[in-house]
């Protein structure tokens, strides 16, 4: 696959005066002259909208680290270019978070010229589709997922609870959860809505966020094994707090907040771990192993049905929604 440098590509661009205005998102062409330095030129096939690329888009919270920005924080595609060793063209690659989208152009553009120490060649059973419809949200997901059982955390010992579970993360970890064996209680606060999705995916019991959302105690009734939990703040809370002795909370995200109103007693009690999962900087060993474990472990015929698909025009429109808590499973951009 090859293309001259002054060949035009879509993107779409988040611009912000110098005076501190409001950001503006802009459809434009593009050459690779105006792409950013790196080794690797891929041409993307796929991205997806996370909810940090919501955050990003819409200007909702100061994602942004530049300006212009081409925002996306992961891609899958293939090589055009390489002056890494370890790639050439052809090769299908996928790109989660090192601040990708953030400060250096992302993935919401059909090309893009990134380091190849961000890159991880994908398994050869996972399309370029497939791996946005995993996307980052997918891949923390198994990371969460990782971290569980390296804390010894398996089926015979209990429920696990998936926090957020009708978003991307947690539609994910649903499905590999279940897959593994283990017994899932899914938390939505659309759970009425979304309990027949839900259930498709692997959960075995769906309960009402707010159930967990309030202010809760310093220790609860023992519930669960261990957790996922994409949402923060006094859900984490109360989910550490109601976790059973000796269990693990693997905490990825705050989507209600970054705030932790919580006290030292179920770690001094019960000895629960609460595990902090970092996505964006990950190591490559990790991200390979995250990557093979959805290969093997994720049944693709859920994944397509938490998947839907979507043009670059209607980025905008999804990264409202998303912070709205509107979106179910996971979006893919088209490129």
């Amino acid at each position: 696959m090859s293309m001259t440098m002054n060949q035009t590509f879509q993107a779409i661009r988040v611009s912000k005066p110098e005076d501190g205005g409001d950001q503006t998102v802009q459809f434009v062409d593009l050459s690779e002259d105006d792409l950013m330095d790196g080794d690797v030129t891929v041409a993307v096939e796929h991205s997806t909208v996370n909810y940090k690329d919501g955050l990003a888009v819409s200007g909702a919270s100061p994602i942004l680290r530049r300006f212009p920005m081409i925002p996306g924080i992961d891609f899958a595609g293939r090589v055009m270019r390489s002056d890494d060793p370890r790639f050439s063209p052809g090769d299908r690659v996928v790109l989660n978070g090192y601040g990708v989208g953030e400060a250096h152009f992302g993935g919401f553009a059909q090309r893009a010229r990134v380091k190849g120490d961000w890159l991880v060649a994908l398994p050869e059973s996972v399309t370029t589709e497939q791996a946005m419809g995993i996307g980052t949200a997918g891949y923390t997901a198994a990371l969460c997922v990782m971290a569980l059982e390296r804390a010894g955390i398996t089926p015979d010992q209990g429920d696990v609870l998936v926090t957020g579970a009708a978003g991307g993360v947690g539609s994910v970890a649903i499905a590999l959860l279940d897959r593994l064996g283990y017994r899932v209680v899914a938390s939505s606060r659309r759970a009425a809505e979304e309990e027949t999705y839900l259930r498709m995916l692997g959960a075995d019991e769906v309960i009402d966020t707010r159930e967990l959302a309030g202010s809760g105690r310093p220790l609860m009734k023992e519930r669960w094994a261990a957790a996922v939990d994409s949402v923060g703040s006094r859900t984490l809370a109360n989910v550490v707090a109601g976790t059973r002795y000796g269990g693990t909370v693997a905490a990825c995200g705050l989507a209600q907040g970054a705030d932790l109103p919580l006290t030292v007693m179920p770690f001094i009690l019960r000895g629960v771990t609460l595990a902090g999962v970092d996505s964006v900087m990950a190591p490559r060993q990790r991200r390979e192993e995250a990557w093979a474990r959805l290969a093997k472990d994720l049944d693709i015929a859920r994944l397509n049905q938490m998947t839907s698909h979507i043009g670059l025009d209607e980025v905008p429109r999804i990264a409202a929604e998303i912070l709205a808590g509107k979106v179910r499973g996971r979006v893919v951009v088209d490129l």
